[in-house]
């Protein structure tokens, strides 16, 4: 495993590895309390000390950006709400969100969206 995030990027081979490389600006843009570590074999982004976006490359063919409040469900999460005007999100459990870019189009077309989805969702 790369020692650093810069190292493990410099190495992944995706085919949507500029994707990554725009979602990771815009994502350490949304807020200079981001920051970034390797988890689950991609980048993470971590608000305060806690996991908060992760970058989901498996299968190759896919880039999404898992939103999540850390590594455990918290014990609010049943009255956990978050506003998603862009529409972008998909929720497979009630504080966690996934947003799938199927392709450099997409990602260059939704980053401000992106940015402020990171914005709001790291401080909730």
């Amino acid at each position: 495993m790369p020692a650093d995030v810069e190292e493990y990027l410099a190495d992944l081979q995706h085919p949507l590895k500029d994707g990554v490389l725009r979602l990771r600006a815009v994502i350490l843009a949304a807020d200079p309390g981001i920051s970034e570590h390797i988890k689950w074999n991609a980048p993470s982004f971590r608000y305060d000390g806690e996991d908060r976006v992760t970058f989901r490359l498996q299968p190759r063919g896919r880039l999404q950006l898992i939103f999540h409040r850390g590594a455990k469900v918290r014990a609010d999460s049943a009255g956990f709400t978050f506003d998603d005007p862009s529409g972008l999100m998909t929720w497979p459990a009630p504080d966690r969100a996934v947003v799938d870019f199927p392709g450099l189009e997409f990602v260059a077309e939704h980053e401000a969206e992106v940015k402020e989805l990171v914005r709001r969702w790291v401080t909730s």
